[in-house]
């Protein structure tokens, strides 16, 4: 499977929820990155975790559901 093909095909419910996750950790540290005055270690920790909701992001869309018939699980 093509990559672009694996992007739009239909992703199942716990990557949804894993990308959906992972989207949220993204919006949050950049707000707190964003902030003017972030003690040091704050924005540190705000970076990985827009590292890791990235990460969790891109992983998560990734995921491709397919059905499997009985023949090709043996």
């Amino acid at each position: 499977m093509k990559l672009a093909a694996r992007l739009i095909a239909e992703t199942p419910p716990f990557f949804t929820k894993a990308r959906n996750i992972g989207l949220v950790l993204t919006a949050i540290s950049t707000a707190l990155i964003g902030l003017p005055a972030v003690p040091v270690i704050i924005a540190k920790i705000a970076t990985y975790l827009a590292v890791a909701g990235t990460v969790l992001s891109g992983i998560s869309q990734a995921a491709v559901y397919e059905e499997t018939s009985p023949e090709e699980s043996e």
